[in-house]
């Protein structure tokens, strides 16, 4: 399939203190697992880190990585993402994915029309909506709902979908 290397689990803010602290926000479904002794990728160049310490923070969390000694060091990675490896995702339950395993399945409808490839996902309050972009260009909002969404197939790339009423532009 053609899932990315890495995924994002967090981006680190700013410094903290004089320690080599740094305040970062949590982007994971799994905070848990962002504990001392985690290794974690870190920038542009998936530089490998080892997490020190961690603590909580009213806006995240507090992380210390080995050989990042002082607020000077800290600051270089100010800005930064932080990944993890895709093999170390946790399995999610059967019927749930995450989204970069999403991001470019063909939607077929229930009477076989291709409607186009996922290129985004809107993530809303109550459910995700999936933005299809067919051949032409055109885009096609499609609502993560069970009346909708059929089936998902990884394997075969491919998401099922029942239009309902008003779901493509007339």
């Amino acid at each position: 399939m053609r899932e990315p290397g890495f995924v994002a689990i967090g981006r680190i803010r700013r410094p903290h203190g004089l320690k080599g602290e740094v305040i970062t926000e949590v982007l994971t479904d799994f905070p848990e697992r962002i504990k001392p002794e985690f290794e974690v990728y870190v920038g542009p160049e998936r530089m490998k880190l080892r997490i020190n310490s961690v603590r909580k923070h009213t806006k995240g969390l507090i992380l210390r990585f080995e050989g990042y000694l002082g607020r000077e060091k800290a600051a270089e990675l100010r800005n930064q993402w932080i990944y993890v490896s895709i093999e170390d995702s946790p399995t999610l339950p059967q019927g749930e994915y995450y989204h970069h395993q999403m991001l470019g399945l063909n939607v077929l409808t229930d009477d076989q029309r291709e409607l186009g490839k996922i290129v985004d996902i809107i993530v809303t309050g109550a459910n995700d909506v999936y933005v299809v972009q067919a051949a032409d260009g055109s885009e096609v909002l499609i609502p993560d709902i069970r009346d909708v969404v059929l089936d998902i197939d990884l394997n075969q790339e491919i998401m099922r979908i029942h239009l309902l009423p008003g779901l493509l532009p007339e």
